[in-house]
Formats: C-alpha cells, structure tokens, sequence
C-alpha cells in the first residue's frame, strides 16, 4: 500500500514534528523559568530604582549644602554691612562689639558672665526632711483621720 520511503519519510517529520513541538512546550511551559524571567525583570526593575533614589538623595545633600553655603554668605554680609554701618554711623565701643561678635569674642564674654554659683532650683523643689515624706510625694499632705480609717473598716465589715 505505501511505500517504504513514504513511511520513513512520515515517521521521520512525526519526530521531527513532535520533537519541535515538545521542546516548544517544555519551553513555554516550564513553570521555574517564567518564575526565574519573572525575578529577573523584578530584580533589574528594582536595581533602576535603587540607583534613581540614591541620585536623588546625593542631589538633595548637594542642594542642602549649597543652600547652607548660600546662608553663611548671606550672614557674613549681613553682619560685614552692620560693622561697616555702625564704623560709620554709631559710638567706637558699639562698634568694637559688632566686629568682636563676628569672631565670636563677644559669645565667649556672655557666657563667662554667668557663673555656675549664680543659678538656683526651683523654689518649688524642696529638700525631703529626714523621716517625713517629700514635697513631691503623691502623699505629702495627706494626713488619714483615725476615725475615718475606723469607719472604712466597719463598711467593709457589713459589705461582706
């Protein structure tokens, strides 16, 4: 009925037929490869935004230090017009003050002003005396009548 070679020849494209098909499926269907792909483009995906939000946060420091250059600036200037204005315009000992408060003499001087033995606690805050409560005890002041202790035991009694 057939010929030899028309069967070898249709047996032939069968295997090749199915191998193609077969590899296709085990291509496309082969669930650990889609998950591989699949954290592959997620890794990649999360790397780009890793690097856009660590250019972002260098931008930001390189923005915020140039805002702080441009205020320190801004200060000296304004503290080089005061000295200049008051050279001209005030008293040499006002003017001796600006130009110290620039080097920051005039800051030291304040602070050596206030001595330690100047400063005081609170006169709310007072030392606890020895065998009574403190000021600041939730039971200072509160001082229980006996007879009302006496009272209080005697309700209790006729409650139970």
């Amino acid at each position: 009925m057939f010929s030899l070679s028309t069967l070898i020849l249709t047996v032939l494209t069968c295997i090749l037929v199915g191998g193609v098909i077969g590899a296709f499926l085990m291509f496309a269907l082969r669930p650990q490869e889609k998950i591989n792909r699949e954290l592959e483009s997620q890794l990649l995906d999360s790397e780009t935004r890793l690097r856009e939000y660590q250019q972002e946060v260098t931008q930001h420091f390189v923005d915020t230090s140039q805002l702080i250059n441009n205020l320190t600036r801004s200060y000296r200037d304004v503290h080089e017009h005061l000295a200049e204005s008051a050279m001209k315009l005030g008293n040499a000992d006002l003017s001796r003050q600006i130009a110290q408060a620039g080097d920051g003499k005039l800051l030291e001087q304040a602070k050596t002003k206030t001595a330690p033995q100047d400063i005081k606690p609170p006169t709310d805050w007072a030392p606890k005396v020895p065998g009574k409560e403190g000021t600041l005890s939730e039971s200072y002041g509160l001082e229980q009548d006996p007879t009302e202790e006496d009272d209080t035991l005697v309700i209790q009694r006729q409650q139970a």
